[in-house]
């Protein structure tokens, strides 16, 4: 049977993913949590890739957080996520491991772009400064990846998903992204009566795709390595407004009060939409549409907090 070996068995992506691979019967899933590897030491990582032979790594571990947590330690997101993926890149060609997805961030690409952003504009513009620590650890991981294949043979891939959200997402008030923050303030606004607050005017617009469909692209692309190219945007190929995404959400969870916008705030990048010319010559696509996601995220939110 094939091995797999998950870093980040135990963030949102990682808990998706390993519940999508164990509904098949042919994977052995190797998921070590924090405590049974530390991804920060070259020495562990090199021993657990040798004693184990995975066949394949998804690299999903790293430290994230909202814009108000990237702002705050951009030191921290810089230093550990670059520490991660450069222990894992070089361990795993030390032991000849031939598959390894890693996986980038939309982040990676210049701000400001008004049009779709493709593979190669990466490094060909200016970070947004809100997540530069975070951006420039996924570009040089991904970087890393290439001159893998370049200097020594083995053929690392890139996957970049457009933002996520889903089941096990971070739903912190500090440290939650776009869609898990609004789910609770909306929710909570409807329960006690108060008004939802939006960072920013509204109108910076993203795209997010629900995370159970990255976790079924990863398993297609388990099955079909060879077929992908070194980089590559997942996605849905359509972005909303920020003040699109409250009101979808208001919808689903029946609130029907008003909202504050709160300018004083950062709004992060005007548009992040990528190109999904790649995966769609693949010939895969997402299942959920917005409202679906939304609708078990919120299922899950309320099954987990007991709200």
């Amino acid at each position: 049977m094939n091995k797999i070996f998950i870093t980040g068995g135990n963030g949102m992506v990682g808990k998706n993913l390993i519940n999508y691979i164990n509904r098949e019967d042919k994977y052995i899933v190797l998921a070590p949590t924090r405590s049974e590897l530390n991804l920060l030491d070259l020495k562990a990582v090199n021993n657990y890739l040798k004693k184990n032979r995975p066949n394949i790594i998804i690299h999903c571990a790293g430290l994230v957080g909202g814009i108000n947590a990237n702002i705050e330690r951009p030191f921290s997101f810089l230093l550990q996520n670059t520490i991660l993926g450069f222990n894992l890149v070089n361990a795993s060609i030390e032991n000849s491991i031939k598959c390894l997805i890693n996986l980038g961030s939309s982040c990676m690409y210049p701000k400001n772009s008004d049009d779709f952003l493709q593979e190669d504009d990466i490094l060909c513009g200016k970070l947004e400064e809100t997540n530069e620590g975070y951006a420039l650890a996924k570009i040089s991981v991904s970087k890393l990846c290439q001159y893998a294949k370049k200097e020594f043979g083995f053929d690392y891939k890139t996957i970049i998903p457009c933002n996520l959200f889903g089941k096990f997402d971070n739903f912190h008030p500090d440290k939650s992204h776009l869609i898990p923050a609004a789910i609770r303030k909306i929710h909570l606004a409807k329960t006690n009566n108060t008004i939802p607050i939006i960072w920013g005017d509204g109108s910076a617009r993203r795209e997010f795709m629900f995370t159970e469909d990255l976790a079924s692209f990863i398993m297609y692309a388990i099955k079909n390595y060879d077929k992908l190219d070194s980089i590559m945007n997942i996605g849905i190929g359509k972005d909303y407004s920020i003040f699109e995404y409250y009101k979808t959400i208001s919808k689903v969870l029946g609130y029907k009060g008003d909202f504050k916008f709160d300018k004083t705030k950062p709004s992060g990048m005007k548009r992040k939409l990528c190109s999904i010319t790649k995966q769609t010559k693949l010939g895969w696509k997402p299942i959920h549409n917005l409202e679906e996601g939304i609708a078990k995220t919120y299922k899950y939110y309320l099954e987990t907090y007991g709200i």
